[in-house]
């Protein structure tokens, strides 16, 4: 499922009129699984990741319209992985989810632009509302970013 690799990715005019692709970044693989499955199920294609570099490394902008992320990762977190996208001018929407519940890190999740911050198990309502919400109309905003948000860029 997905995209693997290949030429560069399109821009985000030119996918407008294409399937949302989402992004999934988290370690464990079962969640990576089911959320792919019920986004595939709703309609959208996504590319799973297994850690915060993992995603940095093959990121590229116009690449995701979407990242739900889960908060607690070992090495880049969800919220640092946020902070660096927000700090390359990445302006797409990102969704958190966590399977432990810290008012802290809601609050750093939420203040640094996150539009979600669900807990585990997650509702899949709640969750495609939140990514509909995200997109917006025509798939929303997207992924506009300016910079690269890996540690060396």
């Amino acid at each position: 499922m997905g995209r693997h690799g290949g030429p560069a990715a399109p821009t985000r005019a030119a996918r407008v009129s294409k399937v949302p692709m989402i992004a999934i970044v988290d370690d464990d693989e079962a969640m990576r699984d089911a959320l792919s499955d019920l986004l595939q199920v709703m309609g959208f294609e996504s590319r799973s990741f297994d850690c915060g570099a993992t995603f940095l490394a093959e990121f590229a902008p116009g690449r995701f319209d979407c990242l739900i992320t889960d908060v607690r990762m070992p090495g880049i977190d969800g919220i640092e992985l946020q902070r660096r996208l927000r700090a390359a001018g990445c302006t797409m929407p990102v969704l958190m989810i966590t399977a432990v519940p810290d008012p802290a890190a809601r609050a750093r999740a939420l203040g640094g632009g996150a539009r979600a911050y669900l807990t585990k198990p997650v509702d899949d309502g709640a969750l495609l509302g939140h990514l509909r919400a995200a997109l917006g109309p025509e798939d929303g905003p997207g992924d506009q970013c300016g910079g690269d948000p890996s540690p060396g860029g």
